[in-house]
């Protein structure tokens, strides 16, 4: 059992590293919220070995990865009170030692990889750093349907994973070092990656990016049509989710695209009125692609003359 102070220690790292998730997070029932919280404070302890090492050398962070995975999957004793009470999540509700696995994995990565040649090697780090974290949350859920929602879940992990990667190419190359635009897409548009290694946008970087939102909205497209397979009391919680991640999109493109000279970030009121408008919008129309095509700027189907053309609303942009 999950005792209240390391309950404590999880919700503050969830509050102050995940500010859009958790704003989704306290829409969910008590049951599910709770355990929500030990997996991001658990995706964050392990995150930020890699994120901010504070002078480990690229084998010490390897070293306490292992450490991280060993006491998650209950192999090792921990005073650590996240790791500890994710272990404890992770045996309540059958979390498979393989999603736990690959996470770290992903993680691991991260400290000698920070380039990828193309899309598919991209995707393939982030079936542990996203597609794992989805199917932890909707294992947590306790869905009926667990054969339905899983990959619909996978998705919309990846789909929130690329939507930071664009809206954080800038921050990323300049914090650590990284580029999560595969070099494929680069190549294709013309763009250099040494100007974002410079911090120097230009418009073949503005191309390249639009594609990545492209795709990544084909991804919010799969996997809110799994919402729908969720527990009634989880659906609109993890739709907010959508929704908040997804207007990103929208802060990315008022900016033509640069993220390379400035990372956008939504604004409180914002936030709070795209929950409420969710919510609105919910209680009329309980179907997630409905409520979804109203709220997001996401197109619901690939379509040039969609996405140029669709409305903005009036609802504040900052």
């Amino acid at each position: 059992m999950v005792d209240p102070t390391q309950l404590a220690e999880s919700k503050s790292i969830h509050r102050q590293t995940g500010k859009t998730f958790y704003y989704a997070t306290r829409l969910l029932p008590e049951r599910v919220r709770h355990p929500t919280y030990v997996l991001y404070a658990f995706f964050r302890v392990a995150d930020e070995v890699v994120d901010n090492p504070n002078g480990l050398s690229p084998a010490e962070q390897n070293e306490r990865l292992l450490e991280i995975e060993a006491a998650a999957l209950g192999r090792e004793q921990t005073d650590d009170p996240v790791l500890a009470a994710f272990s404890e999540v992770r045996e309540q509700y059958g979390i498979p030692d393989e999603e736990i696995e690959v996470f770290i994995d992903a993680m691991r990565s991260d400290i000698e990889k920070s380039r990828y040649e193309t899309y598919d090697e991209l995707e393939s780090y982030m079936r542990g750093s996203a597609a794992a974290v989805g199917v932890m949350m909707t294992i947590v859920m306790e869905t009926d349907d667990a054969e339905a929602a899983l990959p619909k879940a996978r998705r919309l992990g990846e789909a929130f994973q690329l939507t930071n990667f664009l809206r954080d190419v800038g921050e990323d190359v300049a914090d650590r070092d990284r580029i999560y635009l595969p070099m494929s897409t680069l190549e294709a548009c013309g763009a250099d990656p040494a100007d974002i290694e410079e911090r120097r946008f230009t418009n073949e970087i503005g191309a390249a990016i639009e594609r990545e939102l492209r795709r990544a909205e084909g991804l919010y497209r799969e996997g809110v049509a799994g919402i729908k397979y969720l527990p009634a009391d989880c659906q609109l919680p993890v739709l907010t989710a959508a929704v908040l991640y997804a207007d990103h999109h929208r802060l990315i493109r008022n900016r033509d695209n640069d993220t390379v000279t400035e990372t956008p970030s939504l604004g409180t009121l914002r936030k709070i009125v795209l929950v409420a408008k969710t919510r609105l919008y919910w209680e009329w129309n309980n179907d997630p692609e409905a409520v979804f095509a109203k709220v997001s700027e996401v197109p619901m189907v690939d379509d040039d003359s969609v996405a140029k053309t669709r409305p903005r609303d009036s609802l504040p942009t900052s």
